[in-house]
This record gives structure tokens, C-alpha cells and sequence, in this order.
């Protein structure tokens, strides 16, 4: 007989089955043994009874701690009572290893969980993040792949600033510096001149200095970009992006969101809506009307404004043409709305905040050169990037995804740090 997981003996239902996997929780009496094995896929209650099994056994099984690992053979049978609706009636029990006193138990704080974030992973929590992480990390390669976006590789060493200078990590390269990527566009930029639509999928690195649940200092972002598309095509992209993830984590995480306490029919009834687009001015009305905050023009949203717009839906919702002076110097001003930048921010309701940002791209040498030095930028670091406009340029848009943010938002935890397997903060670079 061949070893089956716990979801697919839970599925059979009846019969005998073979299962291997550690021990998630133990506890019984002197002629009962109750052990809920655990594996990848879900988890089960194992039965000893005392009276019908050889004493050595018993002996071992009364030695089971918390993450033992071991395998079993015997009858499947339904219970309600157990805590999937199904147990093993166990016949053979093998032991693989023998766990020591496992350290986390309940009612440990983040920090401890975090300070063993190795083993912190095994819990359903975690688990259930780490499935919901992959559903996303693929539904964005389908995404893209499926409407003819080709990947695209850029370099994580990159020589220049992308999104601030005061946030980058700086690296020794040889008897040079050069400084971890905050972003692939410009390399992407580029490249949309030879594929014309393209995304990727990598690790992105801002030395913010910043200790709230929202910033990492080390993440995942999907990015893509386009030749030939404008701010309003690129809005409607992301809509599209965001919604299609969301479809595939109800496709193949219900049970998941389940275990994390999450109302997955919400979602359900969420990629069904259309989901608006406003204007910085329209979001500044709405939070000065409804929530009685006077944001000063030409301040960028915080975190408790966007929080307090995000009062007001309940769905995503796109916020456009925010001030240029405030955003990234590749960020054109809007010729029909002066002083705002063709932009876009994505914002998640239930205090998520932004979790795409995006802009067409700014092809005027000139006012790059401009936004360059307002930044205290030199543009002769940027000739590969001024060059890509002078060589039969064309209108072209892109954006990028937080990854550990939509995980965060559809998980519906409290921090940022739950959304990534081993998190890098200001404070925190290990485990």
C-alpha cells in the first residue's frame, strides 16, 4: 500500500490507509492516545487504543511529542467530533524522529514567533499564507503569460536610484559601489522597445526607514510594462491583474481562507464589481467631507488618509493624477491637468493601503533631465535611460505589484510580516 497525504485519505473516507507526517497536537490517557498528524495538506486525528495494539506500540506512542515525526497504517472511519470529521484508527505506527519539547506553544508574542520563524512556519497559519502565496505568485505568471506578456530578467545590482536615493542598499562591488535593485523598470523600459509587453516576478530591496506593519525591507514586486499604453489602458490592467488573482485564490484556497477566518464569498462577490477610479482632488474631497481631514494639495497620501478614503469602498479602488512635484522623476505631468503626474495607485480596503503603483512614463528628455536634477540626481548616471528616448521612442506605461501586500490584504492579517516566510525590516535581517 502507498503513502497517500491526509487530504486524500480524508477524501476516500473508508479503507485502510497509509499516512506520514509529525505530530500537530497529543493528548490522551492511560488507555487512549489521541495524535493529530499534520502534513502539507491538512490534518488528521490518529487513534491508540491501548487494549488493541502491541504494548511496544503504545510505548511509542505515548513518547509523541509535539512534531514528531512518524508514519501510520489503519482504518479510516468518520467521527465529527474529530477535528476534520474523519480519523485513523491506527494499526501500525513507525517513528521517524522522536521530537524534543517543541518551543512554541500558544500565546507567544510576534517577536518570538518571528525570532523562530523556522518553525513558526509548520502552523496552520503559516501554511495556509504560504499556499495562498503560491496561488498568487502563479495566477500572476498565468495573468501575464495568457494575454502575451513575455518575462523579463533585469539585473539586481543596478549602478542608479530608481526610487529615491535616501533608499538604497548600498553593495561593494569589487573595487566599485553599486546599490540592490528597487526596481526593475528602468531595465524594463528597455526592453518593452524589443518584446514591447512584458512582466517579472523578483525580489526588490528600499532601505526605508521605517517600522510600521506596512514597509519590508526586502520583498517580492510583480512589475510589468508596455509599449503603447497609456494611463487609462494601464488603469484598467491592474483592475484585471488584481481581480484574475483573486479568482484563482478562491479556485484553489477556500479552505485555506478558511482556516485564516476569512470570508471568501466577500471575494466572491468582489471580482463581480466594477471597482472606481478616482482622482487625488476627488480622494481629498472625500476624506475633508466624510472624514473631516484636511490633506493640504500637494501632500502624497499617508497611511491613516488612505486608510480613512478606504472607509468609503469596498472594493479596490484606483486613485490617478497625483501631484508631480511629490512623485518619481519618470513620472510625466498630465498636459490636461498641470501639476499632476499621469499615475496611479492601487489602494486594498481593511486598512491594506497601496498595493500597486504605476505611471505612463515620461519620454521628454529634457524634463527628465529636469526631474533628475530636482532630485539631486546627475543625469550622466542615467545615459542608458535618456537614451531609450532618443532612439524612436514611444508612449509606454507600467506598474508594480506588492506582492507580500495583496498576500497580506486577502489573508487579512494585521502585518505585513505575516505575508512573507522570512521576513527584513530595519530591525530584522534572521533568522
Amino acid at each position: 500500500m502507498d503513502y497517500i497525504s491526509v487530504q486524500k485519505a480524508i477524501e476516500k473516507g473508508e479503507g485502510k490507509v497509509k499516512l506520514r507526517g509529525w505530530c500537530y497536537r497529543e493528548r490522551g490517557s492511560n488507555a487512549v492516545r489521541f495524535i493529530v498528524m499534520r502534513d502539507s495538506t491538512n490534518i488528521i486525528q490518529c487513534v491508540f487504543v491501548k487494549e488493541n495494539i502491541p504494548a511496544e506500540l503504545w510505548q511509542d506512542a505515548e513518547k509523541i511529542k509535539m512534531e514528531s515525526s512518524f508514519e501510520v497504517e489503519g482504518e479510516i472511519v468518520k467521527n465529527d467530533k474529530a477535528p476534520t470529521n474523519y480519523e485513523i484508527k491506527v494499526e501500525k505506527l513507525k517513528i521517524i524522529d522522536f521530537g524534543e519539547d517543541f518551543p512554541i506553544a500558544k500565546d507567544f508574542s510576534q517577536e518570538f514567533l518571528l525570532d523562530n520563524r523556522h518553525l513558526w512556519l509548520r502552523s496552520r497559519k503559516m501554511t495556509a499564507m504560504l499556499k495562498i502565496r503560491s496561488t498568487v505568485a502563479g495566477a500572476i505568471h498565468k495573468f501575464f503569460r495568457d494575454n502575451g506578456y513575455y518575462e523579463f530578467d533585469a539585473p539586481i545590482l543596478q549602478p542608479m536610484q530608481s526610487e529615491g536615493g535616501s533608499t538604497v542598499f548600498e553593495v561593494k562591488y569589487y573595487k566599485d559601489k553599486t546599490f540592490l535593485s528597487q526596481t526593475w523598470q528602468l531595465y524594463a523600459e528597455a526592453a518593452i522597445f524589443s518584446l514591447e509587453k512584458i512582466y517579472n516576478f523578483s525580489p526588490t530591496f528600499r532601505a526605508e526607514k521605517s517600522k510600521t506593519s506596512r514597509h519590508l525591507s526586502e520583498f517580492w514586486m510583480a512589475e510589468m510594462e508596455a509599449a503603447w499604453m497609456e494611463l487609462p489602458e494601464l488603469i484598467e490592467v491592474a483592475k484585471k491583474e488584481i481581480k484574475f488573482i483573486i479568482a484563482e485564490v478562491l479556485k484553489y484556497n477556500k479552505a485555506e481562507l478558511e482556516i485564516l477566518k476569512r470570508d471568501y464569498k466577500k471575494f466572491e462577490a468582489m471580482i463581480k464589481k466594477d471597482w472606481p477610479t478616482i482622482t487625488y482632488d476627488e480622494a481629498l474631497k472625500i476624506i475633508k467631507e466624510k472624514e473631516k481631514i484636511n490633506v493640504p494639495w500637494g501632500k502624497d497620501l499617508r497611511t491613516i488618509e488612505e486608510e480613512k478614503l478606504m472607509l468609503h469602498f469596498d472594493t479596490p479602488i484606483v486613485v490617478r493624477n497625483y501631484p508631480r512635484e511629490v512623485m518619481a522623476f519618470y513620472k510625466p505631468e498630465d498636459p490636461n491637468k498641470p501639476k499632476t503626474a499621469l499615475c496611479m495607485d492601487m489602494l486594498a480596503p481593511e486598512g491594506c493601503g497601496e498595493i500597486i503603483g504605476g505611471s505612463q512614463r515620461d519620454v521628454n528628455v529634457a524634463s527628465l533631465i529636469e526631474s533628475l536634477k530636482r532630485d539631486g540626481e546627475d543625469p550622466k548616471d542615467y545615459k542608458f535611460y535618456l537614451d531609450l528616448r532618443k532612439y524612436g521612442s514611444v508612449p509606454h506605461s507600467g506598474y508594480g505589484v506588492g506582492v507580500e501586500r495583496v498576500v497580506r490584504w486577502i489573508c487579512g492579517f494585521d502585518n505585513i510580516k505575516d505575508a512573507i516566510p522570512f521576513p527584513r525590516t530595519m530591525l530584522r535581517f534572521k533568522p
